[in-house]
């Protein structure tokens, strides 16, 4: 296959992963609609469990149609490289992780009841970055053509994924707190507070030190390869240290202090924050000074070395 049409397959895969992920949307709130008129304690009908397992599979199927848009993406430049050299490819990537964390922890701690939440905002991340932040495929430059770029950013998206699932637990755990006796509806589906809580938690502890790893050693690593020094006091390099100082302040706050439920829960989404602000913000308000920045076409033309996103 040509560049070009690798590029297409890509095009047309993400276009079908709309598509699929909007039909499991559908699926799920369907559930939903049907679930939110019976007790928690009553068992399932087979129709709404039908509509669950359907848009299970569904989002189930759409990963894996993702995966095969970012293996396209990667094919489609000469030389065929990782898929995540912009704005674009970075977010593609990220709702992909978030989708794959899902699926992977959605068995283990009981996760089904957020499928309409996970899926409708990976969905709502993908029309946007398709609407507003596509890029055609250009190779890498050769500063950025080094092993630990790819750990670095690897390490970063996992991370990303999984502290920006913690935050929608916490997003949750808020409003429940506001009415912990409901009996029916979405929220009465929802695991209690303790449990919101715990699994938040779980996920942030697994997040910290993939962060920290990807900021704080492969990070200043690549950077040293790239640009012939470990730390610049880059927008985004500055940005990445602040979300690293947030999460520890929140996993420091845990253990030590007792900080559980509300207090947790805001500190986590202060973090979150500071996460997405620092992979989209940066980009837009300080994009003409920083060696990361990759926001449009003619920010790279002005800077080669800065196309890529970390």
């Amino acid at each position: 296959m040509s560049n070009t049409q690798w590029e297409n397959l890509s095009v047309q895969a993400l276009a079908v992963v709309a598509v699929v992920y909007f039909l499991a949307l559908l699926a799920h709130l369907i559930e939903w609609a049907a679930l939110r008129k019976l007790p928690t304690d009553a068992p399932l009908d087979d129709r709404t469990r039908t509509f669950g397992t359907f848009g299970f599979l569904l989002t189930v199927i759409g990963a894996a149609v993702q995966l095969v848009a970012l293996v396209g993406r990667g094919m489609a430049a000469d030389p065929n490289r990782v898929p995540w050299g912009n704005m674009y490819e970075f977010v593609i990537t990220g709702t992909f992780v978030l989708i794959l964390a899902y699926l992977v922890l959605r068995g283990r701690f009981g996760l089904q009841w957020m499928a309409p939440i996970v899926v409708g905002f990976a969905l709502t991340i993908l029309m946007v970055a398709e609407l507003t932040l596509y890029e055609e495929v250009v190779p890498l430059t050769e500063a950025l053509s080094s092993p630990w770029l790819v750990i670095h950013v690897v390490a970063a998206v996992i991370a990303t994924g999984a502290f920006t699932l913690g935050a929608i637990l916490s997003v949750l755990y808020l409003v429940k707190e506001r009415k912990p006796d409901t009996t029916t509806g979405f929220l009465a589906r929802v695991p209690d507070l303790d449990s919101l809580d715990r699994i938040s938690y779980r996920i942030h502890a697994f997040a910290f030190p993939v962060w920290t790893f990807a900021v704080l050693i492969a990070g200043p690593i690549w950077a040293h390869y790239a640009w012939s020094r470990y730390w610049g006091w880059d927008a985004k390099e500055v940005w990445a240290f602040i979300t690293w100082v947030v999460y520890a302040a929140y996993l420091h706050a845990r253990a030590t202090a007792g900080w559980k439920g509300r207090n947790a829960a805001i500190v986590a989404l202060v973090g979150v924050a500071t996460l997405w602000f620092n992979f989209i913000g940066i980009n837009y308000f300080f994009g003409g000074g920083s060696q990361h920045s990759y926001a449009a076409p003619a920010v790279v033309q002005e800077a080669p070395r800065s196309s890529y996103d970390l």
